[in-house]
């Protein structure tokens, strides 16, 4: 009636744990998709987080505080795109590292909606081309106001460094 036991060393009973992952991976819904459905970060990668960004004055004689002065959509949203684009240089970082983005859009003065197709022309600019194919997951979403007057674009973004990107 006695029974048995058996010593077996713990690791024949564990599954081996799979290498750590090195890179980051993005799922695209399609080929052509314009975002990423999820973006997977390895541990060990840096985040880096960029606040809210806010686009620059494109026309110095139109009155402080206009839409006027700071463009429609399309201009507001290459503007902060390349404002980002400098910030992440600043970092060593380039657009490819962007794993996620939130637009934030106001409709402009006479309209019920954003403007999403004026952003998009800009986000194609820096965004799944072929000099730079990587896309961030990404929401937009249309706001009632934003931090001051004329703005109709802000845009946040976390990139990512690998501990490979790092070690370069």
């Amino acid at each position: 009636m006695g029974a048995a036991l058996v010593a077996a060393p713990a690791f024949a009973q564990t599954p081996s744990a799979p290498a750590p992952a090195s890179s980051i991976e993005r799922t695209y819904p399609s080929p052509t998709a314009f975002i990423a459905s999820t973006v997977t970060v390895p541990a060990g990668t840096e985040l880096i987080f960029l606040s809210g960004q806010l686009p620059d004055v494109a026309d110095t004689t139109a009155p402080a505080g206009t839409v006027a002065a700071y463009g429609d959509t399309e201009t507001q949203a290459a503007s902060t795109f390349a404002k980002i684009e400098r910030l992440l240089a600043t970092r060593g970082l380039t657009m490819g590292d962007v794993v996620s983005m939130t637009v934030y859009l106001m409709a402009a003065p006479g309209s019920d909606r954003m403007d999403f197709t004026g952003m998009m022309k800009a986000y194609g600019k820096y965004f799944g081309t072929p000099e730079q194919p990587n896309r961030p997951s990404r929401s937009t979403v249309q706001v009632a106001g934003l931090a001051g007057p004329g703005f109709l674009v802000e845009i946040e973004v976390t990139a990512a460094r690998t501990p490979a990107a790092r070690a370069h």
